[in-house]
């Protein structure tokens, strides 16, 4: 089946233009699916989504010393500051 295209000529200056009205599209249904395939992925909640944009757990932590000195270091349940030893509690 072939769809006829109205068109339409004007003067545009000193050219003759072609304006053409192409023909509305009708939405197309997908086709059924077989309802023996498998379901999709659920859609992760708001926590996984944060946790993936995040990059997953960090394995260091910035400490703050009393005696000035930041650092970054193992995450664990004490650290001692490389710059004057103190323990640092968490």
């Amino acid at each position: 089946m072939t769809k006829q295209m109205s068109m339409t000529s004007v003067l545009v200056g000193d050219r003759l233009m072609q304006l053409t009205r192409l023909p509305k599209r009708r939405h197309v249904r997908p086709a059924p699916t077989d309802r023996s395939a498998p379901s999709p992925e659920p859609v992760p909640g708001p926590a996984t989504r944060d946790a993936r944009r995040g990059g997953g757990p960090e394995d260091r932590a910035l400490y703050a010393c009393m005696c000035g000195y930041a650092f970054r270091a193992a995450v664990t349940t004490s650290v001692d500051c490389p710059h004057c030893g103190t323990e640092q509690a968490w």
